[in-house]
C-alpha cells in the first residue's frame, strides 16, 4: 500500500474531491488537516512542501503535487486499473473529461467561490453579478447533463467526482437548484454511484455548522 499524505481542509470542495477519488481507487490517504481559516497554509513547514501554499496537496513517497484536478488524474493514472473508466485512455473520451475538469476550475468553481465563499469571511454572499455568473455556470452544467447520467458520457469519471464535490457545496446554503433539473437529478443520484459520498456529506455538515456559528456571532453582535 502506498504511503501518501493529503494536506487538506475537509470543508474545501477540492479536498473532498480527492478523498472521493482515493475511495474510488481503494486508496488510503493519511489526512493532514490544514486549517486555512487559521492560516495553517502559511506555516513554513507547509510552504516548503508547496510554495503556492494551496490545498489540497498530495505527497506520495516524497513526490509533492497540488491542484486537485491534477492530483485526481495523477492518482488514477498511477494507481487505477489499466484503462480505468474513471479516466479512459481513448483520446476523445479523455479530452471530454479534461474539458469538464477545466470547466470546473475555470468556470464553475470560480463562479461559485466568488458568490458563496465571501460569507465565511464577511457574513454576506457575493453581489448580483457574482450570482448571475454562478447561475450561468450551472446553466452550462445543466446542458452538459442533458440526456445523460454523467457529465462526460455514460459512466462515472473523475470529472463527475470533482464536479460533484463542487456542486454539493451548495447544500451548505439555501440555494435552489430546481432551475437546473439535470444538475439536480445528477446530484440526487450521487449517493448511489459515488464512492466516498458519506465522507463528503460529513464534511459538508461540518461546513454548515461552521457557517451557522458565524451567523450566530453576527446576530449577537447586532443585538
Amino acid at each position: 500500500m502506498p504511503n501518501m499524505d493529503l494536506y487538506n481542509f475537509p470543508m474545501s470542495p477540492a479536498s473532498r474531491a480527492i478523498q472521493m477519488v482515493a475511495k474510488a481507487l481503494g486508496l488510503e490517504l493519511n489526512s493532514k488537516v490544514i486549517n486555512t481559516m487559521e492560516g495553517d497554509q502559511l506555516k513554513p513547514e507547509f510552504v516548503k512542501i508547496n510554495p503556492q501554499h494551496t490545498i489540497p496537496t498530495l505527497v506520495d513517497n516524497g513526490f509533492a503535487i497540488w491542484e486537485s484536478r491534477a492530483i485526481a488524474v495523477y492518482l488514477v493514472e498511477k494507481y487505477g486499473k489499466p484503462d480505468s473508466p474513471l479516466y479512459p485512455k481513448d483520446p476523445q473520451k479523455r479530452a471530454l473529461i479534461n474539458q469538464r475538469l477545466y470547466f470546473d476550475m475555470g468556470t464553475l468553481y470560480d463562479a461559485l467561490s466568488k458568490y458563496f465563499f465571501p460569507i465565511f469571511r464577511t457574513g454576506k454572499f457575493g453581489d448580483q453579478e457574482a450570482l448571475d455568473k454562478a447561475n450561468a455556470a450551472f446553466g452550462f452544467l445543466n446542458t452538459f447533463l442533458e440526456g445523460q447520467e454523467f457529465v462526460a458520457g455514460n459512466q462515472l469519471t473523475v470529472a463527475d467526482i470533482v464536479l460533484l464535490a463542487t456542486v454539493s457545496t451548495v447544500e451548505m446554503f439555501a440555494f435552489d437548484l430546481s432551475k437546473f433539473p439535470n444538475v439536480e437529478r445528477w446530484l440526487k443520484n450521487a449517493p448511489k454511484v459515488t464512492p466516498g459520498w458519506e465522507q463528503n456529506v460529513e464534511s459538508l455538515q461540518q461546513g454548515k455548522k461552521f457557517l451557522e456559528g458565524i451567523q450566530a456571532k453576527e446576530k449577537e453582535a447586532k443585538a
